[in-house]
């Protein structure tokens, strides 16, 4: 699974009690990942998951221990466009991480989005730009978003992240295949 993020519009609010989250992750932005490794997702690169209408969850730091919100639950709706992928959650906190959560936004401390997904075969495209390269992720299939510190897109904070494309997943090495992502 792939992280990539932004800090694009990630709003919290409480209404009537309830907690809600609106946040956004602009298509087409380039980021640097690591010195000479760039990185664009396409417009609806998410699209296959989102519009089969599969489970995705919004969690705190890419952690599926710390989910905030899930489409099964109801808590999460997802609004693909050609300009960005949008969400709004509706976040319990009854959740000693939930609750952890609204704190540190509320301090400032976490205001990116970053999402979880693995590109699909044939879904990439890499290019050699001088001494550097620009991947384009064209499909891929997104299983989370998360509140985070340090997203990797420049509306926000660059996360150095370790270059990997999915031939370098071959061959398949057990427990270690789920493991292999792009991570600082």
């Amino acid at each position: 699974m792939l992280w990539g993020g932004n800090l694009g519009a990630l709003d919290v609010r409480s209404e009537g009690g309830e907690t809600r989250l609106r946040a956004s992750f602009p298509y087409g932005a380039q980021t640097e990942l690591a010195p000479g490794r760039h990185e664009v997702i396409a417009p609806r690169a998410f699209a296959d998951r989102i519009d089969a209408g599969e489970d995705i969850h919004l969690l705190f730091g890419h952690s599926f221990d710390k989910p905030l919100a899930s489409r099964a639950a109801g808590t999460l709706t997802l609004a693909d466009t050609d300009a960005a992928l949008v969400l709004e959650a509706r976040i319990d906190g009854g959740t000693s991480w939930a609750r952890d959560f609204l704190a540190a936004h509320a301090s400032g401390l976490i205001r990116g989005l970053s999402p979880g997904f693995r590109v699909q075969p044939g879904g990439e495209r890499i290019e050699r730009r001088g001494a550097d390269y620009l991947r384009t992720v064209m499909r891929a299939a997104l299983f989370e978003l998360s509140a985070v510190t340090r997203p990797a897109y420049p509306q926000a904070q660059i996360e150095a992240r370790a270059w990997e494309t999915h031939q370098d997943r071959q061959p398949l090495c057990g427990a270690q295949y789920a493991l292999n992502r792009w991570r600082a």
